[in-house]
């Protein structure tokens, strides 16, 4: 795994013949983002659903496969009940708008994790989208809801077994929640952490880290490009020798 703190130059070009496949971002800082503009936190996550809209019409734009963030965590449930209503009321209107507008912009919507535990009628509205998905080629943004990444591969090592199929990479993949997709190639966490939080441990092997300190909701489409810049100038081995 690689990882930068640094950023890329800032008149670098990105290059689009080398852009990377599948793009995993963590969407972390909200809550700081608004409390530094004396604001409650719902703003922060208001604030960054917008740019979550933004930055997958630009990934899409770019060429980008998949984008693939994490908007709520297994361990989010925690929070103060006033702030999980308020991500949930959020999720409920951005998948209402999604309903109206996947079609037109060519935008596939697909989401990771345990959704038995989120409300009836978010369930019914993820159906409808998977719905719309179906008719629908090219890009693909998936949201991570109620995710944890070592409940992940614990709930797949269970199916595994359970088949009866033999314990190979392949096989074993096939039962996790990203199961179809490629693996993220680069990975951005902005807000200053540098930690990736339980998020994609199996999927996240090898790959590029990019850290920087951009608050999610300041996050703009020249912060993905000096992410993408910095991925551009690795050397990806995997593990081998070139």
């Amino acid at each position: 795994m690689r990882h930068w703190k640094k950023k890329a130059d800032p008149a670098g070009q990105v290059d689009r013949s080398r852009l990377p496949r599948h793009v995993a971002i963590i969407m972390d800082g909200n809550g700081r983002w608004a409390r530094r503009r004396g604001l409650p936190r719902t703003a922060g996550h208001k604030a960054g659903a917008e740019v979550f809209r933004r930055i997958a019409t630009y990934c899409k734009d770019l060429g980008i496969e998949y984008l693939t963030v994490y908007a709520f965590s297994t361990e989010n449930w925690k929070r103060p009940p006033e702030e999980v209503d308020a991500i949930m009321g959020l999720l409920r209107q951005y998948m209402l708008e999604a309903i109206d507008s996947m079609e037109r912009d060519q935008i596939r919507l697909r989401f990771l994790g345990d959704m038995s535990a989120l409300s009836p009628e978010l369930q019914a509205l993820m159906e409808r989208t998977n719905d719309i998905s179906a008719r629908i080629e090219g890009f693909q943004a998936n949201v991570c809801l109620n995710y944890g990444g070592r409940d992940e591969i614990l709930q797949a090592a269970r199916r595994c077994a359970a088949s009866g199929e033999a314990w190979t990479e392949e096989n074993f993949g096939n039962y996790l929640y990203s199961a179809g997709l490629s693996d993220p190639d680069l990975l951005i966490r902005p807000g200053g952490e540098q930690r990736i939080s339980n998020f994609l441990l199996w999927q996240c092997a090898y790959s590029e880290f990019y850290f920087c300190d951009t608050l999610w909701p300041d996050f703009t489409e020249r912060t993905l490009d000096e992410a993408i810049l910095a991925y551009q100038k690795r050397d990806r081995r995997f593990g081998g020798v070139k």
